[in-house]
Order: structure tokens, then C-alpha cells, then sequence
């Protein structure tokens, strides 16, 4: 679904999505609130949400969508990489943020990564995100500590090393363990504290101050 109050930006993405054999747009709306009502009847796997519109904006509609189950998962289109609205997406359940000129291929590429449950956020973009907004976040320990402590060892080192920007392939290498174990890790750090994917990762490891700003690069 494309989300956009421009129209003439959502017919060039019409355009350039519907040449894919393997993508299909199925919904368009011009605002957040259109956008929830179209989620709700149409079969929706990702959808490209513009975050400044009129009636409700994107942020809000992220959060309403993603609250309404697993899918679908949304990916976030602004102007700029250090936009607030990008991090407040981010946290309401958005899948990742792409900036709105990003090349064809990359969006191809990233509607694919988001549809298969990665997260389409680069590390050195989050990383300054959540420098520039980390005023904002709460004090350390206002995160659930229980939930915390239903991790195993090995399961928080792979949340603080997700949340610091590094792949599976990279934190197989750094732990000595197999890919496939780290995605078996990561799955269950998922399912034990009730995160969607990587993106939201990496927020609960900042506000539980697992990982600070300045211990992430």
C-alpha cells in the first residue's frame, strides 16, 4: 500500500513497483487515517507510509497498524534521515525509514527485506538517530527489568550487538557461533520481549540502557 498525500509522488512509485513481477500495489490512501481504514480491508503485506499528512499523520497510522497484528509491516518514506518523526515511527512499530529520493533498486530491495521481517534502518543512521534524540529517552531502568531478566546470557549479547548495528553474519563471527544460532537467538530475544524485528530492537536496547548513544559505535 502507498501512502502518500502527494499524488504524483504515489503514481511514481506506482510506476516503478508495478514493473516488478513479484510486487503488486493493492491500496493507496492520501492520509493516516485512510490509510488505517485501508489496512483494515485490503490484504496488505508492506506498506510505504509518508509520516507528514494531513487528517492523521504517519506516525499515529503506524502505530494504529502495527498495533492491529504482525502485518502488515510498514516502512517509513521521509526527506530527511534525521527526522523526528522517523524515530517516533520507529518506535510505534515501523519496520525502518527509507529517505523519499532513495534509488529504485534500494526501495525494491528494502519492500522485499521488510516483507521477509528484516529491518530496513542502517546502523550509522539509527546510531545518530538516537544521538541526537537521546534526551528524549527515558532514564535507564524505566524498561522493564523483568522482561530483561528472562534473557539468557547469550540472548541479551546478541540484543546489545543487534541493537549496536551488526548483522548475523558479524555477530556469528564476533560469538564464535553459527549464523543459523544467531537467528535462532534473535528470534527468541523477539518473542521474550514482544518486539517485531531489529528496528524495534535497537530502541529497547537504548531506553534499557543496554546500549548508550556513545557505547554504540
Amino acid at each position: 500500500m502507498l501512502v502518500d498525500d502527494q499524488a504524483l509522488l504515489r503514481a511514481g512509485f506506482r510506476m516503478v513497483l508495478g514493473a516488478q513481477p513479484d510486487i503488486r500495489v493493492v491500496a493507496e490512501a492520501g492520509d493516516g487515517a485512510a490509510a488505517v481504514e485501508a489496512a483494515r480491508s485490503a490484504e496488505v503485506d508492506v506498506v510505504l507510509m509518508d509520516v507528514r499528512m494531513p487528517v492523521m499523520d504517519g506516525v499515529e497510522a503506524t502505530r494504529l497498524i502495527c498495533a492491529a497484528g504482525e502485518r502488515p509491516r510498514v516502512l517509513i518514506l521521509t526527506t530527511f534521515d534525521l527526522d523526528d518523526y522517523a524515530f517516533a515511527a520507529l518506535k510505534a512499530g515501523a519496520s525502518g525509514f527509507l529517505l523519499k529520493d532513495v534509488p529504485p533498486s534500494d526501495l525494491i530491495s528494502a519492500i522485499h527485506s521488510v516483507h521477509s521481517g528484516d529491518a530496513v534502518v542502517a546502523p550509522s543512521t539509527t546510531r545518530r538517530l538516537l544521538e541526537r534524540f537521546a534526551v528524549h529517552l527515558p532514564s535507564p531502568g524505566v524498561v522493564e527489568q523483568a522482561a530483561l531478566g528472562g534473557l539468557t546470557a547469550r540472548e541479551r549479547e546478541v540484543l546489545v550487538l543487534v541493537a549496536r548495528g551488526l548483522s548475523n553474519m558479524e555477530i556469528a563471527d564476533r560469538l564464535d557461533l553459527a549464523e543459523a544460532t544467531v537467528k535462532t537467538h534473535l528470534g527468541r530475544v523477539l518473542a521474550k520481549l514482544g518486539l517485531r524485528d531489529r528496528a524495534q530492537v535497537v530502541v529497547y536496547a537504548y531506553e534499557s540502557g543496554l546500549v548508550t548513544p556513545h557505547s554504540a559505535g
